[in-house]
């Protein structure tokens, strides 16, 4: 931190005032945006894994406490389109940084700033929303690292803050939170305390799915696969629910590589995506996955928006 920690904010009974806004969450793809945000609220929420575009919108989570209401916006990485799918990842992120009350760049820490820590500082430089920095996974560096490269960084812009933490390792973010609250205003409280995310169960669902295959499949095929619910349903027992994907990919090579030998690729994203969704859903699950090719997907406009990509206006 760099010490200008705002005073207490006092509401009109004379008590600690109930803050609230909005927090958007920027950085390089794999950076540990969607770690932080599923550790701070408590729960997972966001997919996770160690490959570019693990997240494709921008996921909304709520943290609630007596303190205040903090709504989490996990973007898309910020980074130069490659193709209409990237088109729409970039122009949520940045459309996300005009509409929030705070914004959260995370970098690793590391004295190198390359050129996309770059372009996040180009995208930065018309916006007016106060950026704290938050140096993370400090669990891989000596202090002395950290340090430098809480230096590096403060040539480059004019931080409201600089927090360093572990997401993975729950180091710091207690302080982080704190540093959050201080840079809101009184507010209402948008969500009900028990409510975690704005995202419906279907959309959860599918994101599991694709979170499993992004781990288990090669680089390449992760990039071009998306995931459809085709139906989810309550057995009349209530102790069972049904569920129907389809996992679309651009290419009848990768359709094969994800069904695998035999069908024993497909098998495994399913039962570890079972795994997840009968924590998630607290019953049964019974899951039926297909897979399709529909090429160039991507480049798609109408298929972008057919899977769940909608613009931003």
């Amino acid at each position: 931190m760099n010490g200008n920690e705002k005073e207490p904010n006092i509401g009109t009974d004379g008590g600690t005032a109930f803050r609230s806004g909005f927090v958007t969450i920027i950085g390089r793809p794999n950076v540990g945006k969607s770690t932080l945000m599923n550790h701070l609220i408590g729960q997972k929420i966001a997919i996770t894994s160690n490959k570019a575009q693990t997240t494709r919108n921008r996921i909304q989570t709520v943290y609630t406490s007596g303190e205040g209401q903090i709504i989490f916006l996990d973007t898309p990485g910020i980074n130069r389109a490659k193709n209409k799918l990237g088109e729409y990842m970039l122009n949520v992120a940045e459309h996300t940084l005009k509409e929030v009350d705070l914004i959260l760049w995370l970098v690793e820490p590391s004295t190198f700033v390359g050129a996309g820590e770059r372009y996040i500082l180009e995208k930065l430089e018309g916006v007016a929303t106060p950026v704290i920095l938050v140096i993370n996974k400090t669990d891989s560096v000596g202090e002395e690292a950290v340090f430098e490269a809480i230096n590096a960084y403060k040539e480059l812009y004019s931080f409201a803050e600089i927090v360093p933490v572990s997401a993975l390792k729950d180091q710091n973010t207690d302080e982080l939170l704190k540093v959050i609250f201080s840079y809101l205003e009184e507010g209402p409280r948008y969500f009900d305390e028990d409510t975690v995310t704005d995202q419906p169960e279907r959309a959860i669902v599918a994101e599991i799915i694709r979170e499993k295959a992004l781990r288990s499949l090669d680089q390449e095929v992760p990039h071009g696969i998306a995931v459809v619910i085709d139906s989810m349903k309550d057995r009349e027992d209530g102790r069972i629910v049904d569920i129907d994907a389809t996992i679309i990919c651009e290419r009848d090579s990768h359709k094969g590589i994800i069904i695998g030998r035999q069908g024993s690729m497909l098998k495994k994203i399913g039962t570890r995506a079972r795994q997840d969704m009968e924590k998630l859903l607290d019953t049964k699950v019974n899951l039926k996955l297909w897979v399709k090719v529909k090429k160039d997907w991507r480049d798609s406009e109408f298929l972008l928006k057919n899977y769940g990509y909608q613009d931003v206006e």
